[in-house]
């Protein structure tokens, strides 16, 4: 049986936005994402989420060594925020708070037999 891969979804942020971090270990902190997997449904936050990569010594690099390196979240742990003024936004509350655009009215139309 062969494993079907996942359609990517639509997200609420992108990359270069400016998130709040809202739940986990990082929460309360800011940082700007650097890459988004829509397949996973994770991100990458610049400087958080902060974890250890143990490298054994190669070609590459003979020493070897420990390094730290961002893992990513799920976008589930993450809210956008406005650059300006620094509060939690949601994506989609801003078209929702704006007035619609008037009702085109109906015209009445005779109706014949």
């Amino acid at each position: 049986m062969a494993i079907r891969k996942a359609d990517p979804v639509q997200l609420h942020v992108k990359s270069g936005d400016t998130v709040k971090v809202i739940a986990g270990d990082e929460k309360g902190k800011t940082g700007v994402i650097k890459s988004v997997n829509r397949v996973t449904q994770r991100v990458t936050v610049e400087g958080l989420n902060l974890v250890t990569k143990h490298n054994k010594p190669s070609a590459k690099s003979p020493q070897g060594g420990i390094t730290k390196m961002e893992a990513p979240m799920h976008v589930s742990n993450v809210q956008a925020i406005n650059p300006t003024t620094g509060e939690r936004v949601r994506k989609g509350a801003a078209a929702a708070a704006a007035p619609a655009a008037p009702a085109k009215a109906k015209r009445a139309t005779a109706k014949t037999a």
